[in-house]
């Protein structure tokens, strides 16, 4: 039997958890798929060596970058997102080699795609945190030109949430929310944007994935603008993470 796991902390609800169980009881598949709740990531090697069936993990907050010094080698998109959210291990007599991969990276991508048209040439992204990161790298990967609106010390492309005026929002014709705001059970908030400057033009992409339909997504669909959810990304980055745990060297 194979084993895969999630690390983070804290895992009160977990996606991963779900999908993978739920997975491999509709398709017999005899693996199964824990939580692994560390309070800090110094705990990590003792689970690896504590739990010689694993053969992946999962990383969620806030370890995506604070596992990265315990792993001996990280795939091309999580070394220059400086993020890992899966990794592969390998075990073998000569010891035990862990891979980072970013598999969000394929799961942003490819739920964007297909929506994009000609005139989403610029984007404005809400957050700075780590979620960030990856859809930074594919927007670069798709030409895409960005800013990152940002409550912390600007840093190079960052501007203010009080600075996005009707120019920023008629210039970027995508915005996503790489936020937590609008996160169940806080379904009320959203973020601080103009959003009466919102057109059929737009599309706005939300990271979060429950509720369905957030505030910022509703106030976008209000005024024309196409919306999509986190929820396809969310599902194609588990899916690759699978096809990486299983692939053959």
């Amino acid at each position: 039997m194979k084993r895969y796991g999630l690390l983070g902390y804290p895992l009160t609800h977990s996606f991963s958890k779900r999908y993978f169980t739920e997975r491999f009881e509709t398709e017999k598949i005899d693996s199964t798929y824990d939580n692994f709740e560390i309070d800090s990531i110094s705990k990590f090697p003792d689970v690896v060596k504590d739990n010689p069936e694993v053969i992946g993990f999962n990383v969620t907050i806030p370890y995506k970058e604070q596992v990265i010094p315990y792993l001996d080698e990280l795939n091309d998109s999580a070394k220059e997102i400086g993020a890992v959210n899966t990794i592969r291990v390998t075990r073998t007599e000569s010891g035990v080699h862990l891979k980072g991969f970013n598999t969000d990276t394929f799961g942003f991508e490819s739920s964007l795609k297909p929506l994009l048209k000609d005139h989403h040439k610029k984007a404005l992204i809400l957050g700075t945190g780590g979620a960030s990161k990856a859809l930074k790298y594919v927007l670069n990967k798709l030409g895409i030109e960005y800013i990152s609106a940002s409550i912390e010390e600007l840093k190079e492309n960052e501007i203010r949430y009080e600075d996005i005026d009707e120019q920023v929002i008629t210039e970027r014709l995508l915005i996503i929310n790489a936020t937590p705001l609008g996160t169940y059970p806080k379904v009320e908030t959203f973020p601080n944007i103009p959003y009466e400057f919102i057109t059929d033009q737009h599309l706005l992409f939300d990271l979060v994935y429950n509720p369905e339909v957030t505030q910022f997504m509703a106030k976008g669909q209000a005024k024309g603008a196409t919306v999509k959810n986190g929820y396809e990304m969310l599902l194609n980055q588990a899916k690759k993470a699978y096809e990486i745990w299983n692939a053959e060297e």
